[in-house]
């Protein structure tokens, strides 16, 4: 894809994210130091118990056998959470057919203002093959603290509120079990290089018949 279409896309989809809701903003670099390393901590399990946006209850475990790749944000960030979710979307797309064994999943650390059926535009908007997934207060305090994920709201006055969080893509094997973080900032052919080396490695531990 050439980068001037990648940059009007972009900047389409940004576009049409501030149309969703309150502006908001990501500061990762305010998280702390330890969230910010790309050394995750050896305790991430990659459990999650949420809700798809048609209502089904879901977990880690509803997606065994394929691997998972799993980014925490929310709808109303304007500029970080949508690109990385763009390329995501561009790195399925270059990959082919080995994106089905790829499911990348958006958990949304801000479920008073994601409700499944904003959550549902708002995906629609990138890559069908991305699911959103929200739980109440209790459920994302959890899978954020399954995954290590850092994040608070602040305010910004006159009732409105971003959300600061750390920003990492999370690597699940297709046996459930942790792989790898990868930064935000990886380019869309950065990342399906990563996902290529990853359906190779899933292709490679597979038993000979």
């Amino acid at each position: 894809m050439r980068r001037q279409h990648v940059d009007t896309l972009l900047a389409g989809v940004i576009s049409f994210v501030a149309s969703l809701g309150p502006s908001g903003m990501v500061l990762a670099a305010d998280a702390p130091s330890a969230m910010r390393s790309t050394e995750a901590p050896a305790s991430i399990s990659g459990h999650f118990a949420l809700d798809a946006t048609d209502g089904r209850k879901v977990t880690d475990a509803t997606f065994r056998g394929k691997w998972l790749v799993v980014y925490f944000g929310y709808t109303s960030c304007p500029d970080i959470c949508p690109t990385v979710i763009l390329r995501i979307g561009q790195a399925l797309a270059s990959i082919g057919p080995s994106a089905d064994q790829v499911q990348p999943i958006f958990i949304t650390v801000d479920p008073a203002r994601d409700t499944p059926e904003h959550l549902e535009k708002y995906m629609a908007a990138f890559n069908r093959r991305v699911i959103g997934l929200r739980g109440d207060a209790a459920q994302t305090r959890e899978a954020a603290k399954q995954f290590h994920v850092y994040y608070r709201t602040r305010s910004l006055g006159s009732g409105d509120y971003s959300v600061d969080h750390s920003s990492f893509l999370y690597v699940i094997d297709p046996r459930g079990h942790f792989s790898k973080l990868l930064a935000d900032t990886l380019s869309a052919d950065q990342l399906a290089a990563e996902l290529r080396a990853l359906v190779k490695q899933g292709q490679a531990a597979k038993p000979q018949r």
